[in-house]
């Protein structure tokens, strides 16, 4: 008798499925696309909104890990991103592109997790780069308002810790 072996049936249902939860909340925006008046696509999210960074050709927004508030160059809040680069080349583009938009550099640090920090203004900017499972780059983008002119001071409202002198 003939036995039947799912293993490549089940293993091709699996990878299927985890191919499309990978694409999940992710969407596809080109800069030139517009964020209103798209037909069927009211308030589609678009790279043209973010004229104050830099964003990498290909690059998919992640939509349910992504939270903007405010517009074009006065926006605050996490862009996350899905990029085709492996984590080298996305912390090279960022590190050379990032200046280009006015951006003055506080410090970088390349690693398994790589930061950016960058500050215009009365901004800053962190980007985190870290690879992802099936290659290529996630990268988080967050700006803020800088130290004194966040709410309270840049503090969370807390009372702050008393500090004493050294001897």
């Amino acid at each position: 008798m003939m036995r039947y072996n799912p293993a490549p049936f089940v293993t091709a249902v699996a990878l299927a499925l985890a191919l499309a939860a990978c694409a999940r909340g992710a969407v596809d925006v080109t800069p030139t696309a517009t964020a209103e008046g798209q037909e069927g696509q009211p308030n589609q999210p678009a790279f043209s909104d973010f004229q104050d960074i830099p964003i990498p050709a290909g690059a998919q927004m992640v939509t349910d890990r992504s939270l903007i508030l405010g517009i074009r160059d006065a926006w605050v809040g996490r862009l996350v991103l899905s990029t085709g680069f492996n984590v080298a080349a996305a912390f090279n583009f960022f590190k050379q592109r990032t200046t280009e938009f006015g951006w003055q550099e506080i410090t970088s640090v390349r690693s398994a997790i790589s930061i950016l920090t960058y500050t215009r203004g009365k901004r800053v900017l962190t980007i985190q780069i870290q690879g992802r499972s099936l290659g290529g780059a996630e990268v988080d983008l967050t700006v803020s308002p800088r130290g004194s002119d966040a709410p309270n001071g840049g503090t969370s409202g807390a009372p702050r810790a008393p500090v004493e002198r050294l001897r």
